[in-house]
């Protein structure tokens, strides 16, 4: 059996959470078994008709209620999603745990590392159970303690916006 691996799509270009939606439907369509957590999110994104049909082939969840971005909601409301961010992410360490899937995206989740709701060390613990789990981690912003839990990181920039 292949080792498992961590693999992050970074960098300021579109198609982050593209590519890891690309390799979950990749995953489900070799008989594995796929786990979407989204983070950051407006739910318009997590309520999608097209998302509800590609289940339970691969699973999404969403711990966030926003109708908006992150970066346009309040403070309040801010510091009120951080505590749903948390227990997604606790649901993500049982679905680690667990192995109840074999790729589990963790989408957005630098951001959550870049608005300081969780740190690097809180991300590492969650990840030592990745045993026999692919993880893709995605966002925006990388820095060095972030790149050395990875395997593999590729950085998505746009040479042309339209």
């Amino acid at each position: 059996m292949e080792e498992s691996k961590i693999t992050i799509f970074a960098g300021e270009g579109r198609g982050k959470s593209s590519a890891a939606l690309g390799c979950a439907i990749i995953a489900a369509s070799e008989g594995r078994r796929a786990v979407v957590i989204q983070f950051l999110k407006k739910r318009k994104m997590a309520d999608s008709a097209f998302y509800k049909r590609l289940e339970p082939e691969i699973k999404f969840f969403r711990f966030e209620k926003s109708e908006v971005e992150y970066d346009q909601r309040s403070d309040e409301n801010k510091q009120a999603d951080a505590g749903n961010i948390r227990n997604g992410l606790s649901f993500a360490r049982k679905v680690l745990s667990t192995g109840q899937c074999d790729l589990l995206v963790l989408d957005e989740i630098l951001g959550v590392l870049n608005n300081q709701i969780i740190s690097v060390e809180e991300l590492r613990a969650i990840l030592e159970d990745h045993a026999d789990t692919d993880v893709i981690l995605t966002g925006r912003t990388l820095d060095p303690e972030i790149c050395s839990l990875a395997d593999e990181i590729l950085e998505i920039s746009n040479i042309k916006e339209f």
